[in-house]
């Protein structure tokens, strides 16, 4: 794979063999950044459990302190006073066979999370192969699914996302933007990190977080020391 000049240069400030301190890895993806946009700094953790058992499913959803730093475009799938309070809240779709049917006939996509009221995923079932593949289906155990729509539009703006384990036992997340500084991708960095070993199953075994690693949107990835990767309160 051939790479920029400005990744080059970023990646000689980095030690490839070296494991850092969490602080000291926000803090060396942030200088690596080169790009003239607001780079995202995203977290990989690669965890020591099979995601081919059911009983070794690591999969949640967390508000982060500081939000993620994008606009996130929120659809509802909703009747009466649900989805009045969910268009109050700031939900920038609202609806229920209309909206399946846009989805479907349409192909409208132009959101970032979908809700859904429970009495409504009878109906969000039909779209499972559409939304599915795009991890926008609504699920309960990421919060998407629940009779107060209202509460998970506010948690959704304000920068709820969801961790769950890909076919390579590993989760990407974003934790924010690098403009955001140390300090606030720090706290960022806890509250998932921390929510992501609080969901270790019974049935891991060994060391949970085998590796984790940073990286900016265009940057080269700084590896942080997995045995120190959980940050002490």
């Amino acid at each position: 794979m051939k790479h920029g000049k400005k990744y080059i240069e970023s990646a000689k400030l980095v030690d490839r063999d070296a494991l850092y301190e969490p602080e000291e890895a926000l803090a060396l993806a942030i200088k690596t950044a080169s790009a003239k946009f607001d780079e995202t700094v995203e977290i990989h953790i690669r965890l020591g459990v099979d995601s081919r058992h059911a009983d070794q499913q690591v999969r949640g959803a967390v508000v982060l302190p500081n939000g993620t730093g994008k606009k996130v475009r929120v659809a509802v799938f909703a009747k009466g006073d649900a989805a009045d309070t969910a268009a109050a809240a700031g939900a920038e779709v609202v609806g229920a066979e209309d909206l399946v049917a846009k989805i479907q006939g349409e192909g409208f996509l132009d959101f970032d999370v979908a809700i859904a009221a429970p009495n409504m995923m009878g109906l969000v079932g039909r779209l499972g192969k559409i939304l599915g593949p795009r991890g926008l289906m609504p699920s309960p155990k990421a919060g998407t699914v629940t009779p107060d729509v209202a509460k998970a539009v506010q948690e959704a703006k304000a920068g709820k996302i969801e961790y769950r384990l890909d076919k390579t036992n590993i989760i990407h997340c974003p934790i924010g933007k690098v403009s955001f500084g140390t300090d606030k991708l720090k706290e960022n960095y806890k509250t998932l990190v921390d929510a992501v070993n609080k969901a270790k199953p019974a049935a891991a075994k060994g060391q949970y977080i085998r590796s984790c690693v940073l990286a900016t949107t265009m940057g080269p990835g700084v590896k942080i020391n997995p045995a120190k990767a959980v940050l002490a309160d």
